[in-house]
């Protein structure tokens, strides 16, 4: 830095061009605020960039796949069928480039400044920016925190960025690996697992704990699993992961105490999720953090310092973008005089398995042990006609009620159409929807939605896709 250089003023500072930094910053212009973002990458941030749009091409690329042999079923005819990843590789750069332009010029249209360099906090009103040579001072009226996070990943694993692979890394392969280790239990673990599975991979998933879902989900994501031919290990921890001539040598050690060796030609782990702070300079400032080392915030995303505000992955919470999004607008319209509200008890979580997973609120589980009298209704997504016609009929729909109230506590989802659909379950318990609300509308016919409809009138023996049974019903 040289010594008396001049500060240029500033209204709005986002640091960080991810979905919550772009968002928040379009959002406080369309207010009327003047903004300037700061991005030391691409603008999009690993989501767009390396994360949820590419990975999402791979997912789309897999179910896109799997529904080649029912278009074949139903008549469909081709020369023939094959898997070119150079292609897919290809595409997959062309759409990311086209949705990162998208980005920009959005922030153009909304005289969003962007300015390339990492940012680093010098006092709680100014920042210094760095960029190569080149380094600025701005002096700035309020600033978000929109950083996100870095992955972090067990230190008994060695990475060589050819066959063992993070989990960015996977989706760049020129080739569809052999026989494939995947580790972990997360939404980018499983959707790895499944798609590289119906690309033809060997695919062994390691699970050092249960899945993250409902019991009844849980259970239908790990049949669907076996039919996709994925050995399924549980309660394993990883104790080694090597590099072995052309493959990988992986060690796990059981709960039981046995040891097990795999062969392998790749491994990938997806890591574990940390705010990125460590470039800000956020110890001059004496901001509060909480235990886990996240930026501590209030229901708007203001911090302890006033002038400052957080949102996305630096904050607790699960590190979905959904969640950045909402925080994003949130912080962009409290700083103009806004009195926003950020609830994500019922945020809507998605696996682009093949077939996708969506769900929200509670699950049967969570909600025993939250003390409710519980009841719940599955429909089995093979009762759908539509699901049927279109080669589409695993998966469920589980809801999860109050058996007192009949408010809906939680919707569960596995099966075509599911991440569309939960957006109906998501708006049903924002409301406090009883079942009523949610099977008195009438329904789309024929489509997937109707499954959604049928588990709802489950919980009053009213589907008629399905025969009589008894309620399940837990009491205080």
């Amino acid at each position: 830095m040289v010594v008396g250089e001049i500060a240029e003023e500033k209204d709005i500072v986002v640091i960080g061009g991810g979905p919550g930094g772009y968002h928040a910053a379009i959002r406080a212009a369309a207010l009327g605020r003047k903004v300037t973002l700061i991005e030391k990458g691409e603008m999009g941030g690993t989501c767009l960039n390396e994360g949820c749009i590419p990975s999402k091409i791979f997912t789309h690329f897999a179910q896109e796949f799997k529904n080649l042999r029912h278009l074949s079923e139903m008549g469909m005819e081709f020369e023939r069928t094959g898997l070119n990843l150079e292609m897919l590789q290809s595409y997959k750069e062309k759409k990311i480039t086209g949705l990162r332009k998208g980005v920009e010029a959005l922030c153009k249209a909304n005289d969003v400044e962007i300015i390339k360099g990492t940012a680093s906090f010098l006092s709680k009103t100014r920042i210094g920016v760095e960029n190569g040579h080149e380094f600025s001072l701005l002096n700035f009226k309020e600033a978000i925190i929109a950083t996100g996070g870095t992955f972090h990943y067990p230190d008994c694993i060695t990475f060589d960025s050819s066959v063992v692979l993070k989990e960015r890394e996977i989706f760049q392969l020129a080739e569809i690996p052999n026989e494939l280790c995947v580790y972990g239990n997360d939404y980018i673990s499983l959707e790895i697992a499944s798609s590289f599975a119906v690309l033809g991979s060997n695919v062994t998933l390691i699970l050092p704990e249960g899945l993250p879902f409902d019991s009844s989900i849980a259970k239908e994501v790990l049949r669907l699993f076996k039919k996709q031919k994925i050995t399924v290990m549980k309660d394993a921890v990883l104790k080694e992961v090597t590099r072995n001539g052309d493959g990988v040598h992986t060690v796990l050690e059981k709960g039981n105490g046995e040891v097990i060796s795999i062969e392998s030609s790749h491994f990938t782990v997806s890591g574990t999720v940390k705010p990125s702070l460590e470039e800000l300079g956020l110890d001059r400032l004496g901001i509060e953090l909480t235990g886990e080392g996240f930026i501590r915030t209030d229901e708007r995303g203001q911090t302890s310092i006033r002038s400052l505000w957080a949102i996305g992955d630096v904050t607790e919470g699960p590190a979905l973008a959904v969640k950045a999004i909402k925080q994003g607008k949130a912080a962009a319209e409290a700083i103009t005089g806004g009195h926003p509200e950020v609830d994500t008890f019922h945020i809507p979580t998605i696996l682009q398995l093949t077939p996708p997973v969506a769900f929200a609120g509670l699950s049967e589980e969570e909600a025993r042990e939250a003390g409710y009298s519980v009841t719940v209704s599955e429909f089995p997504v093979r009762g759908n006609g539509y699901a049927g016609i279109t080669g589409a009929p695993d998966g469920l729909v589980k809801v999860v009620s109050d058996g007192e109230t009949d408010v809906l506590l939680g919707v569960h989802m596995i099966g075509a159409g599911a991440v569309e659909l939960i957006q109906s379950g998501v708006l049903g318990l924002e409301m406090a929807a009883r079942d009523e609300d949610l099977s008195f509308p009438l329904h789309a016919h024929p489509g997937y939605g109707e499954s959604l409809l049928e588990a709802v009138e489950g919980l009053k023996e009213a589907a008629v896709h399905l025969p009589p049974r008894k309620k399940v019903t837990v009491e205080k």
